[in-house]
Formats: structure tokens, C-alpha cells, sequence
């Protein structure tokens, strides 16, 4: 019996010293933010929309309560985040689409900026041919067609019910009477605020100095939404509203034209379709580098055990490192847009061409990035972007991602039309081989033309399993989009994880160039993180930032709706 008592004890002990192990890898302010973040799955019966803020989830919940579908709380949830979100919500910027209807029926509209017609492939060289890298970041040259109001007139004519006017009713009240900052909001402001009128040079609302609880009124906002409203489509490219933006854009040194607004055009893609066991994954086209970086990754790990190893182990990071490390190798060569260059879609996603791509992995040393091909990563948009994910009660399911590209985009604030410009031309290659303002190298296949559109990671996508819809899930993070939508779908179908639990876990990134994995800040073992030293990675942990803020919702086995919203921002599920 003592024997017994004794092994107990010890058994006992060795798991407490394993447990306070593990915690002591984390700081305890970090441990205590975690811990203070905690947030439970929202279970709903019928419908639901995630996004970056309270108010467009409570909006577009309105919509639908009103008999809306999840196309009418996609409009209203968009111009919504525009208002409440400025950060990245936008009328001056553009994104992306997926989407499944109560039918099975799928499919991905395109909705991103284009370059201007007097747009040229060397428009950021200097005399001597090199990159004057702030011109493609602030101001007026930065700025590309936006493409966000022909998004949701798209949208609207195609898949919506309600009438437009209804739809944006309570977008403009809400621009009108103002939104209460949040502690994040307000701290991003200050931070701004001196580029602002530095870029603008004139004070507007957004240069006023605001703490926590402020609220924040955008009548010229609420005006131009009014107008579109009333006039539709016609009125941001062709009428009032578009006319002013141009002259605003001329006066501040930009290239946009009257004629490039009317050209236009938003475009209804097919989707990436591929499985991933018994998973049928639909996720983004190009432009979007997304959906075919997330299939090749997925397709490169299947054959791996990752269950087995379990979550974030260092048997699990490397493979999933290495598996990232040669997807964004190819996303470097082939990817561009689809409208001017040839991509072996079907190719690049073949067995054939997928099944030797690891064969020079082990887990006893990190590959070199430099011994992969293909050369030259394309552009990387910033972490400044917004994910939302709506489900509506008739069984229509969307995820869409939409940007300004950097915070606040070019910085530059059409004061008199109450929204900023996007500065999405820095996604471009300005000059292959050189980088852009986030590190990464241009590929051909993304240099600059009339036209064009940029190259994006924004990867909105929507899962099936055995036949029936079952998650939709994105994220804001430039190139880290991808590995943050890949892990989550890995921590919710690999792990069992809920919703909320998979977009809370902590993610790490590799992107083939720079040859660094990132991982979020004390979040990860330090004898991982040093393990994977001594087998070659490098790791990046201090500078390394937030990795995505994911946004989600999954169909329980009893038909409830289960969401979540990523801890690390403001993001709020609502449901009914």
C-alpha cells in the first residue's frame, strides 16, 4: 500500500513540474492576457456574422432578422465595417468572396483594386532604375482602382433580396450618430494621427486626438452613403461621388481618372475546389494567391500523421513549415493576374507534380529556402486587412476578405467623402527582385500594368465535410493569411478544437523567403522553439507580431451554429 501511496505522489509530482514547465514558457503577462482574452464559442440557432467589430456583426444581424439573406448582411456588413472600422473597412479598397448557397451551389467573386490606365511596369524607378519604395506605400501614386462598391452592386444584383436602399439604412444612421472607440481603436488613432496630416495636409476627423470611449461621428460618410443608396452603382464610378474622389486624387499628385472608374469591372471567378481527406475545401482564385497555396500546403501534409504528433508540436511545425516553404516558393513564379498571365492551376494542384515536392524533407534538418525553386516571391499585403464570415437561416454561407492594404491604406482621407484611399499598388512586384515595404521579393508574373490586378494573399474560404456545409473561416495578416486560415481548419478538424478555441490557438509562419519561422510572441515552449534551432530553422519570436485574426463559424452535429472571433482584436460573433 505504501508502494503504492509512493507512486502516486510521484506520478502527481512529475505532472506538476511538467505542467508549471510548460506555463513557465510563457511570460506571466502574457499568460494572464491569454487568460483575461479567454473567450467562449457563440452558439446560435439559426444565422450568424463574425467580423473586426460589434456593430457591423450586430447590422448584419439586423438585415437577416429582417428577412435578409447572407448576401443582403454581406453588403451591410461590409459598408458597415467601412464606418466602424476604418483601419481596413472600406469604400476605397477592394477584396474577395466565397461563397455557398443553401443549394450547394458555389462560387468567388473578385472584387480588387486595379492598377490605373497610366499605370507603367517601372512607374516607382528613379533615373537610375531603382525602387523609390515610399511612392508605392503613401499619397496619391499609391492608390488603386477600388474596387468595393462594384463588390456589392455585384453582389446585390446577382444573389441579393432585399432592396439596396433597405440594406444600408442602418450603415447610415450608424455613420451619422457615430461609434464608440475601443481601446485598440484609439491607440491605433494616436499612433496616426501625425501621418495623417502629414499626407493630407489638412486637419479632418481623423487627426483629432481620441481616448477610449470617444465617439466617433463621419457625417460626409453618412452623406455619400446616402447618395449611393439612391443613385446605386452609377454614383462612386460614374456620377458626383466619383467625381470628386478624382479631383481629390489629382490634387494629391494620383493617377486615376474618370475613365479608369467607369472601365471598372468586378468579375465572378470559379473557386479553388480541392479535398483534404474527407474534407471538400472551396477557397479563393487568383488574384488571390490563397486558395492554391492553401491546397498545395494541405496536399503536402496529408500524408503526415499531424494528429498523431499533436497540436504545435515540433514534429507538427516542421512539417507544416517545410510543407509553407515550397507553396510559397511557387506562389513566387506562377501567380499573378489570371486576366494576363497563364497559371497552371491544374498543374500546380496534380498529384504528380505535388508528390515529390517533399521528398528532400527530414525531420533532422531544416530545408534551405534557397535550395527551392522558384525564385522571387510576389508583393505582401500588410496585416491591415478584415475577414467576416456570415451564415445566414436559409443556409447560404459566405466568407469574405477586403482591404485598404496597409493601415489606413495611402493614408490619404477624401475629407469631403468621409473614407480613405487604398495604397494596394505596393502589392505589385514594383521591381522584380526587389522588396516591398513588408520584405518580400516580386516575381514577373506581378509586375505593374495597366489594368491589372495585384497579386493578394486574402484566402476567404468555406468548408465541406461529407457533402454538407460545415465551417467558414478567414483572416486579415498580408502573407500570413494563408498559414492562419490552414491552422485554424488543422486545430478545429485535426485537433478538435471549437471554433473559438481554433482561432485563439497560437499560430506561427514560414513563407519560404525570408527563411524565418515566425511565432507569436511567448506563445510557444522555449525548448521547441530551441529544439528547432538546433535542427536548423530560424526562429523569429521577440520582433514577430500577431499572426491573423481569425474569424469563423462552424455547423455542430445538432445543426446550432458555433462561432468564433479572434481574441486578439475586437472582433464579435453575433447570432439568433
Amino acid at each position: 500500500m505504501k508502494k503504492l501511496l509512493f507512486l502516486l505522489i510521484t506520478i502527481i509530482f512529475i505532472s506538476c513540474k511538467q505542467e508549471i514547465k510548460n506555463t513557465e514558457a510563457i511570460s506571466p503577462e502574457v499568460t494572464s492576457q491569454i487568460k483575461a482574452d479567454v473567450k467562449k464559442s457563440t452558439i446560435a440557432d439559426k444565422a450568424m456574422v463574425v467580423s473586426a467589430r460589434e456593430e457591423a456583426s450586430k447590422i448584419g444581424i439586423e438585415i437577416l432578422k429582417k428577412g435578409g439573406n447572407a448576401f443582403d448582411a454581406m453588403i451591410a456588413t461590409e459598408m458597415a465595417l467601412a464606418v466602424s472600422f476604418p483601419f481596413a473597412g472600406n469604400l476605397g479598397g477592394g477584396g474577395f468572396m466565397v461563397y455557398r448557397t443553401q443549394y450547394g451551389e458555389i462560387g468567388a467573386l473578385d472584387y480588387r483594386e486595379k492598377a490605373p490606365l497610366a499605370a507603367s511596369r517601372d512607374m516607382y524607378l528613379d533615373e537610375n532604375g531603382n525602387f523609390i519604395s515610399e511612392k508605392s506605400k503613401v499619397g496619391g501614386m499609391a492608390v488603386g482602382v477600388p474596387g468595393t462598391i462594384a463588390g456589392i452592386f455585384a453582389v446585390h444584383e446577382k444573389l441579393g433580396s432585399l432592396p439596396i436602399e433597405e440594406i444600408l439604412e442602418p450603415v447610415i444612421a450608424l455613420a451619422k450618430r457615430g461609434f464608440v472607440i475601443t481601446r485598440k481603436q484609439a491607440k491605433r488613432l494616436t499612433h496616426y494621427n501625425q501621418v495623417f496630416l502629414d499626407t493630407n495636409k489638412e486637419p479632418s476627423i481623423f487627426t483629432k486626438a481620441y481616448k477610449e470611449g470617444d465617439t466617433l461621428k463621419n457625417s460626409a460618410l453618412s452623406t455619400t452613403l446616402s447618395r449611393i443608396s439612391q443613385n446605386g452603382r452609377a454614383e462612386f464610378y460614374n456620377g458626383k461621388t466619383g467625381e470628386k474622389l478624382i479631383k481629390y486624387l489629382q490634387s494629391n499628385n494620383g493617377i486615376i481618372t474618370m475613365q479608369d472608374l467607369n472601365a471598372y469591372e468586378a468579375v465572378w471567378r470559379d473557386p479553388i475546389v480541392f479535398n483534404y481527406k474527407e474534407l471538400k475545401i472551396i477557397s479563393m482564385s487568383p488574384p488571390s494567391s490563397g486558395g492554391i497555396c492553401l491546397a498545395q500546403i494541405l496536399k503536402l501534409i496529408e500524408p503526415f500523421p499531424i494528429k498523431e504528433y499533436g497540436h504545435n508540436s515540433v514534429k507538427t511545425i516542421q512539417v507544416i513549415t517545410e510543407a509553407e516553404r515550397r507553396a510559397y516558393a511557387d506562389r513566387s513564379f506562377y501567380l499573378g493576374d489570371p486576366d494576363f498571365v497563364d497559371i497552371p492551376v491544374e498543374t500546380l494542384l496534380s498529384d504528380d507534380y505535388l508528390s515529390g515536392r517533399m521528398d528532400d524533407f527530414s525531420f533532422d534538418k531544416a530545408t534551405a529556402s534557397e535550395s527551392l525553386s522558384y525564385g522571387s516571391i510576389p508583393g505582401y499585403e500588410s496585416d491591415e486587412t478584415t475577414h467576416y464570415s456570415i451564415v445566414d437561416q436559409f443556409g447560404n454561407a459566405i466568407a469574405v476578405t477586403t482591404t485598404l492594404n496597409g493601415a489606413y491604406g495611402s493614408k490619404l482621407y477624401v475629407k469631403e467623402l468621409g473614407f480613405f484611399l487604398n495604397n494596394e499598388m505596393d502589392d505589385f512586384s514594383a521591381k522584380p527582385g526587389t522588396a516591398n515595404m513588408f520584405g518580400l521579393v516580386g516575381g514577373e508574373a506581378n509586375s505593374i500594368a495597366p489594368q491589372k490586378r495585384m497579386l493578394s494573399s486574402m484566402t476567404p474560404t468555406l468548408v465541406e465535410k461529407n457533402g454538407k456545409f460545415w465551417m467558414t473561416v478567414g483572416t486579415p495578416g498580408g502573407s500570413k493569411i494563408i498559414t492562419s486560415v490552414l491552422q485554424t481548419i488543422l486545430n478545429v478538424y485535426e485537433y478538435d478544437m471549437t471554433m473559438q478555441e481554433a482561432v485563439d490557438a497560437p499560430r506561427f509562419h514560414h513563407q519560404w523567403l525570408p527563411d524565418v519561422i515566425r511565432f507569436e510572441p511567448n506563445s510557444f515552449p522555449k525548448d521547441s522553439l530551441k529544439y528547432l534551432e538546433n535542427k536548423g530553422y530560424i526562429v523569429e519570436e521577440k520582433k514577430s507580431t500577431i499572426i491573423g485574426k481569425v474569424d469563423g463559424i462552424k455547423i455542430l452535429p445538432n445543426g446550432k451554429l458555433e462561432g468564433g472571433a479572434d481574441r486578439r482584436g475586437d472582433d464579435t460573433a453575433i447570432g439568433f
